[in-house]
């Protein structure tokens, strides 16, 4: 990575932790932000809303990947993450993403340090995706 492109994955990261303040997360106090980056390089911003009853929690990958499709966007190229201890996406995250970026690449941070990890395929993340066309299972 060039130090072009290394700056840029440092700022949307940056980006991410100023969303990550914005997050609902009462409960947790896991507090996650993300930038979602699409073809066009129209940038997506989402956090995670909690709620009492948890199965209705947003994630905040979901919440910026559907406020980017509310707006048209459905080619994504990358997705900054910020969490305390850089975690990846949960599966039902990593499910939605795959479903509309195949080739999505995931940059993961923490809320502290300029430290990352990346860039990440989804793919890697969730071999064997449910999509549309039949999924063959490996022979053994």
């Amino acid at each position: 990575m060039n130090a072009k492109n290394h700056q840029q994955v440092l700022d949307y990261l940056e980006q991410a932790r100023q969303v990550a303040k914005r997050a609902y997360c009462p409960y947790s106090k896991f507090s996650v932000g993300c930038v979602l980056v699409d073809a066009q390089g129209r940038v997506f911003e989402g956090c995670n809303v909690e709620n009492a009853s948890y199965s209705v929690t947003l994630c905040a990958e979901r919440t910026a990947g559907s406020g980017a499709i509310a707006q048209g966007s459905r080619h994504w190229e990358a997705i900054y993450i910020v969490s305390p201890t850089r975690v990846s996406p949960c599966g039902a995250c990593r499910q939605f993403l795959f479903e509309l970026a195949p080739e999505l690449k995931i940059y993961l941070g923490d809320l502290q340090s300029k430290e990352f990890i990346g860039p990440v395929a989804i793919g890697d993340l969730l071999p064997m995706a449910m999509n549309l066309q039949q999924t063959t299972l490996p022979q053994p």
